[in-house]
């Protein structure tokens, strides 16, 4: 795409916490220059640093362990025979426990020829609120203390960050010279990208002092499928990362290469969803239930094992959230509308079976939080990408329909008719989710997942809006700028800040304050409807019509608003009124009531199991049994989520 060097200015200074900024998209260059960004000072201090961070493959990287009481390292060492897998740690920085846990070789080719062996190791016995010690040993000799604080496990602060992706700045301008992805110190664009990556983990640092971990949607690293260990010491080099833990998603960029299992070391690892990287993984952190999956791996039915294998390991957790990198409700050019939406059709209806809360997802390079969305309950196809020829990448060129083996174009040739009804008819099968009706930034007990994408936190590459904003987004983002997501997680909320890093360091909000409340289970602030109301919600969702509006109740206008769609019910046998001639329209509607009309709807529509002469009893008794009701107020909520698990 075009791009144009932008003028940047002044350097990187304390965090300046403004208010929701005006969306401009005057800048046109799509990356964050860190010569113009950071302060000449700091840039040159950080050149010089760079030679050494480059080849520095030993840094130590932290991730949260199998719950808050855990911690789990993992770092290189020489391959001298000296090679200890032990972390030190405790409270008493001059008695520390020694925790002992496995080493085992790198490949070399990832290391040009060197040897290096990586350790994983868990730490055990964490306590909230306390301030721990730790070393490691590396290449035979314990480093210098590090510290490391845990915070609070009922009030939990997250760090939600989007696709580092250190290296991907290769090709734009700098100083007259392009940046280059060559190994080593040579890498510019790495040098520029991890400054980005540093500074923004600087600047949300500064801004919120107690953060418990970071959540990275993936692309950690920007080569495929070749030698790139000069990208993850520049991933691992901010100093935060010494004392803040990282729970990483293998984005398409990670997912080629054993590198990130060397680096990473994931809790409750399975075998799940597994490609060189490895597979899907879960943790628990205080009342959150926190499942990653790797969807570069297109086997659905094993991420939907690994969700009920988390969720077995942690069944009352009061919120679930899953990371994946592949942003199946996203809004940014090109992902949204091809390969980004991949894996929609198969993990809704999974979303939706176990009751997920909210989907933090990357890849897009672009700001969006979703609308409250579920599956429509009805058949789609199912869809997945391969390899290309030698295998060092996918091919993003086309998608399979793993049905019918169908190969679909994703930017057909002009004139090709066939290739582009293929695409046409696979971007309509996506179209494959409700959206649940709520208001304001507040919502309490909703049926719906919650999809957010987040930018680059680094800046090192920026994707175009989709021109057309699709109707399941409710707010995105463009403005060319790093950004970052503070979540902050208690029993009974789940709420997302959202800002972004203007290029004089300041941290400014992009999106309202939105909340996801739970006030127990079933329970809704929702407005109860009347029957009319519901009757109506149904009628809609049926696409039906009515050729008359008489509806034979005394108590209905013929000109009331809702006058055809009791006419449809009454003919249909899916409400019989209150009397033979009254509805009581304005009445709060039951949840027996509405049973019965979603019994009746369901015998008239063809769908086997449901008795159209049950009584209330019988028909609230066969909706719970199906799983179409919750709770005990019936809102629109509860209407949409009932006929989409029905389905039409």
């Amino acid at each position: 795409m075009q791009t144009k060097k932008r003028l940047l200015t002044l350097a990187l200074s304390g965090v300046l916490l403004a208010g929701t900024c005006v969306p401009t998209l005057a800048a046109t260059v799509h990356y964050n220059d860190g010569a113009t960004v950071g302060g000449s000072a700091q840039w040159q201090a950080w050149t010089k640093e760079w030679k050494r961070v480059a080849t520095d493959y030993t840094q130590v990287s932290l991730t949260p362990g199998a719950d808050e009481t855990e911690l789990n390292f993992a770092w290189y060492s020489k391959d001298e025979g000296k090679a200890t897998p032990v972390v030190h740690f405790g409270t008493d920085r001059s008695n520390l426990k020694a925790f002992t846990g496995t080493s085992a070789a790198v490949d070399t080719s990832l290391t040009d020829g060197a040897k290096y062996v990586y350790n994983h190791v868990t730490v055990t016995g964490l306590k909230e609120n306390t301030t721990y010690y730790y070393t490691v040993e590396k290449n035979g000799v314990e480093t210098d203390v590090e510290t490391y604080q845990t915070r609070s496990f009922s009030t939990v602060k997250m760090l939600y960050v989007g696709d580092p992706q250190i290296g991907a700045s290769k090709g734009q301008p700098q100083g007259g010279e392009d940046l280059v992805a060559d190994s080593g110190a040579a890498n510019t664009a790495a040098r520029n990208d991890a400054f980005g990556w540093n500074r923004t983990l600087e600047i949300a640092a500064e801004q919120n002092p107690d953060l418990s971990f970071i959540i990275s949607a993936g692309d950690q690293v920007n080569k495929t499928g070749k030698a790139k260990e000069e990208e993850y010491a520049g991933y691992l080099s901010p100093d935060l990362l010494a004392s803040l833990p990282v729970a990483t998603t293998i984005g398409n960029h990670d997912s080629l290469n054993a590198d990130y299992m060397y680096h990473f070391n994931n809790p409750n690892a399975t075998d799940y969803g597994t490609t060189e990287a490895g597979g899907d993984y879960y943790y628990s952190y205080g009342e959150g239930l926190f499942i990653v999956l790797n969807t570069n791996n297109y086997n659905v039915a094993e991420h939907k094992q690994a969700i009920a294998e988390a969720v077995s390991s942690d069944p009352d957790a009061a919120w679930r959230v899953v990371t994946i990198h592949q942003d199946i409700y996203g809004t940014g050019l090109d992902h949204s509308d091809t390969d980004g939406m991949i894996l929609r059709t198969q993990l809704t209806p999974i979303f939706d079976q176990y009751d997920i809360d909210v989907v933090l997802q990357g890849h897009d390079h672009t700001y969006s939080r979703s609308k409250l969305l579920y599956g429509d309950g009805q058949t789609h196809g199912t869809y997945e990408f391969q390899l290309n020829a030698d295998g060092s990448d996918y091919d993003w060129d086309n998608a399979y329909n793993t049905q019918t083996s169908s190969k679909i174009p994703l930017y057909p040739e002009e004139g090709d008719t066939a290739g582009q009804t293929l695409l046409d008819n696979f971007q309509a099968d996506n179209k494959c989710y409700t959206i649940e009706t709520t208001s304001g930034n507040t919502v309490t007990n909703p049926n719906g997942t919650l999809y957010m994408s987040a930018n680059s936190a680094s800046g090192s590459k920026f994707y175009e809006l989709i021109s057309a904003q699709q109707d399941y987004i409710a707010q995105r983002s463009q403005n060319w700028l790093p950004s970052y997501s503070v979540i902050t997680m208690t029993p009974t909320s789940f709420s997302i800040d959202t800002y972004q890093i203007t290029d004089k360091g300041q941290a400014e909000a992009i999106d309202q304050t939105f909340t996801i409340r739970k006030t127990g289970e079933g329970e809704s602030t929702a407005a109860p409807l009347t029957r009319a109301q519901a009757v109506e919600r149904l009628y809609t969702y049926a696409g039906q019509s009515a050729a008359a509006s008489d509806t034979g109740f005394t108590d209905v206008a013929s000109d009331a608003s809702y006058a055809k769609a009791l006419a449809w019910a009454r003919e249909k046998g899916i409400v019989k009124g209150v009397t033979g001639t009254t509805f009581q329209p304005n009445d709060t509607i039951t949840q027996a009531q509405f049973a019965a009309m979603l019994v009746r709807y369901a015998a008239a529509s063809g769908h086997t199991g449901y008795n159209a002469s049950a009584t209330l009893s019988q028909a609230l008794s066969t909706a719970k049994a199906q799983g179409l009701l919750t709770g005990t107020a019936v809102t629109a909520g509860t209407v949409d989520y009932a006929l989409t698990k029905l389905g039409k």
